[in-house]
């Protein structure tokens, strides 16, 4: 089992920049990369960002890939998603994932349905 814990102020204005993190425990070696994935409210859920444990190749949904940037704290275990210039139309639920088997494929890294654990989620609210 690998367990996620999200963090980060969850409310900030527009145009400003919000780093989250997710902590990860337990049986962290059974992971090979992370994601993150957000639920704006009346949406369906939607991938951010991935990376890859090893390496640390990373990998955006191409509309965040400007504003976003994901990295990774080896030594910690912890993932961040730092966000910039931030719009309300961010305004959503973030999660963030933990993939078991490797792969440097998009199509992959960008599904959820390949993520085997996930955390809670951390509202991020940005207001105009």
């Amino acid at each position: 089992q690998v367990q996620l814990v999200e963090s980060g102020v969850g409310l900030v204005q527009a145009g400003g920049p919000l780093r989250l993190s997710c902590a990860a425990s337990g049986r962290t070696f059974g992971s090979s990369s992370m994601g993150w994935f957000r639920r704006a409210p009346g949406k369906v859920r939607a991938f951010v960002a991935a990376i890859i444990w090893s390496g640390g190749n990373t990998y955006y949904a191409d509309s965040l890939k400007v504003r976003f940037t994901i990295s990774r704290d080896n030594a910690n275990n912890t993932v961040y998603l730092k966000m910039n210039s931030l719009k309300p139309e961010d305004t959503a639920v973030y999660y963030c994932a933990s993939k078991k088997y490797a792969s440097s494929w998009y199509k992959l890294l960008s599904s959820g349905n390949e993520y085997n654990y996930w955390g809670q989620g951390t509202q991020v609210t940005v207001s105009s």
